[in-house]
């Protein structure tokens, strides 16, 4: 027999101009505001920080983000981000 790994979405990120990131496997969204988005992803948490900072397009079904405004970093973390599944996650707390 052979055991079926389970497969993880794979992390894409595409930065253009400085001013509109899309990025795939997105699980989901741990906190934003206009300076700073924190995102849970299929390979760690993500720190993404600018100004005017604005979530255009949001599909945790099909994992993808797209975000506008000015992009001054894009941080990978290690930190394991709490699961917004139940645990009272920004869809969570925006859906009580």
């Amino acid at each position: 027999m052979t055991e079926k790994k389970p497969t993880s979405k794979s992390n894409n990120i595409i930065l253009e101009d400085r001013e509109k990131l899309a990025i795939s496997g997105v699980e989901f969204v741990e906190s934003f505001n206009d300076n700073t988005i924190i995102l849970a992803t299929s390979k760690g948490g993500i720190n993404i920080k600018g100004a005017s900072l604005n979530i255009s397009k949001l599909n945790l079904d099909d994992g993808n983000v797209t975000i506008q405004g000015v992009i001054n970093s894009i941080v990978y973390t290690n930190k394991e981000i709490s699961s917004g599944k139940g645990s009272g996650g920004l869809l969570g707390k925006m859906f009580k």
